[in-house]
């Protein structure tokens, strides 16, 4: 640490991985020069209310419309039902489990301004996978909406190091809202130094076993400053909305520390699908700025009718590969040029991108200002141009596992290696082929599965699929497509013929998937996200009970 914590908890500075392993960081932009004692949370408000926007819209929320003066004053009496009721010191580990709403995002701002650590989980995580993250990340303490009580309860008794939850979008007697009321809005930030663990967050699990990744105050200011300043541009009269919940990092810049860095205001929808983001956030609140996955702004486009949507003159898709028949849809129907983006919860947010005439529609985009790329072989050597290779990243931001030995996998001499496959090409364009673990080597080729994905999106009988490796005797793997269809098409051989030769038509024939099962939905996240790795282990344990050697 570059100057004293502020941190009477030391678990979070205890428990970061061996400075030796952090990546490298790059800090060259002048926004990016950051003093040593700062408080993002005080950054991201006070700041705000004292340069002017005190009655400008912050967080609008289903029936609420909070200023920023009002939610300085609701963060600031949390800020002392924390500190003053329940002792909370700086670094102390604070679980926020609740739909996206103002009071789940004046809590996090309320967890920053005490100098505690915040750990903001997805809404629909079970029992199980709350007990693993209170274990992992030593949470004593929980802010939880009352209709979701039960699941952490559970996880409560089988991690009982939580002490405390308490709960909060009630009127009972001792809830958070009724002793929010008898505390005084007046609550100082603790001065945290820069380089101090702001939050944990937990990787979404597409690759089964989620991680922690401890992220500084100065992180939080760092994406504001680079993907939202340079890409995304926003103004102080720009409304947001989105579907990711806060929990996922790139909701929690895209929905809140995007927004309150220029002054802007957020919708934070508790149920944000398809219709209520075009009816609740767009037609009614007239957002102008909408960060969702793919698969919603296909939806979006799908249910559109008799909605306006004219407010919105800026789109942002990540989560999992924007194709282009996607990009295209949106442009044509919405009048959208989506902006792509790789992020990593590991990153923090979005590091490559591109918008406005700078978009290549089927490239995600250049490094975002502050950020380098690159694309490496297995030894860490760049590949020439055009050639598929590891992307490798660093920027002012990078990766710093809770207490996992999987630090040493992910910062590889002084870079972060993302886990997916690029090419970038001579414009300096970078070109998702796939991840690493979706690149199928079949017959000697490798075929990456997210192109024969795009090739199949753009049938009109797909609604959505999933291509993975199946094992194969004769030739190691083949290329298999998981797919749901439209409504009204029916399934069946003639079907599956058809995609085939479809595909075949599109990319090169050696890349069609020579089997296809049509099922009614793909295994997600809780971020939307396809996880692949549960299809790859069904056509694993197919094999294996057919005898396939793998």
């Amino acid at each position: 640490m570059p100057t004293a914590s502020a941190h009477v908890d030391s678990f979070a500075r205890d428990n970061l991985p061996p400075r030796d392993t952090w990546p490298d960081l790059i800090t060259s932009l002048p926004e990016l020069s950051y003093p040593d004692r700062l408080n993002c949370g005080a950054e991201l408000l006070d700041r705000m209310v004292q340069d002017g926007f005190s009655e400008r819209p912050c967080l609008i929320g289903s029936a609420d419309v909070w200023t920023y003066a009002e939610t300085l004053e609701q963060v600031q009496r949390i800020a002392r039902v924390l500190a003053e009721d329940f002792g909370l010191i700086p670094g102390n580990r604070v679980l926020l489990r609740a739909p996206n709403s103002p009071m789940l995002a004046a809590c996090w701002l309320a967890v920053m301004r005490i100098g505690a650590i915040a750990v903001t989980t997805m809404p629909l995580l079970r029992a199980g996978e709350l007990a693993k993250v209170i274990d992992k990340a030593q949470v004593s303490f929980a802010l939880c909406d009352a209709a979701l009580l039960e699941e952490l309860e559970r996880a409560q008794a089988m991690q009982p190091v939580l002490r405390h939850i308490l709960a909060m979008n009630t009127d009972a007697q001792e809830s958070l809202d009724s002793r929010m009321q008898q505390q005084p809005a007046n609550f100082p930030a603790v001065e945290t130094a820069a380089e101090e663990v702001a939050l944990i967050a937990f990787t979404s699990g597409t690759t089964g076993q989620p991680k922690g990744t401890m992220h500084f105050h100065r992180d939080v200011l760092a994406i504001c400053d680079t993907f939202s300043r340079h890409i995304l541009q926003p103004q102080p009269d720009d409304i947001f909305c989105g579907s990711p919940p806060l929990a996922f990092t790139f909701g929690l810049g895209g929905l809140l520390t995007f927004p309150l860095r220029v002054g802007a205001a957020t919708v934070l929808l508790e149920k944000p699908g398809a219709e209520a983001l075009l009816a609740e956030a767009i037609a009614k609140r007239k957002a102008s700025i909408c960060f969702t996955a793919p698969t919603a702004w296909r939806a979006m486009v799908n249910a559109m009718e008799g909605y306006d949507v004219t407010s919105l003159r800026a789109g942002v898709s990540a989560g999992e590969p924007l194709p282009r028949p996607t990009w295209e849809a949106v442009r044509e129907r919405m009048g959208v040029r989506l902006i792509d983006g790789i992020g990593a919860t590991e990153m923090l947010h979005i590091f490559i991108s591109a918008s406005g005439d700078a978009i290549r529609p089927g490239a995600t985009g250049r490094p975002v200002p502050g950020y380098e790329a690159k694309v490496i072989d297995d030894e860490g050597q760049e590949v020439p141009t055009g050639e598929v290779g590891r992307l490798a990243v660093r920027g002012p931001t990078g990766c710093r596992y809770l207490a996992d030995h999987r630090q040493r996998d992910y910062v590889q001499r002084g870079w972060n290696i993302t886990g997916d496959s690029y090419r970038a090409d001579e414009d300096g364009y970078f070109w998702f082929q796939a991840r690493n673990d979706d690149m199928i080597i079949s017959s000697g080729y490798n075929i990456a599965g997210p192109e024969v994905e795009e090739a199949l999106m753009a049938h009109p009988a797909v609604q959505e699929c999933a291509v993975v490796g199946a094992p194969d005797e004769d030739r190691g793997a083949i290329v298999k497509a998981f797919i749901v269809l439209q409504d009204d098409v029916n399934a069946g051989s003639e079907l599956v013929k058809q995609l085939q030769e479809f595909v075949k038509q599109r990319i090169a024939p050696y890349k069609y998937p020579r089997a296809i099962e049509f099922i009614d939905d793909l295994p997600r996240t809780e971020t939307g996200k396809v996880q692949r790795f549960r299809l790859r282990q069904l056509e694993q344990e197919r094999a294996q009970a057919m005898g396939v050697e793998q």
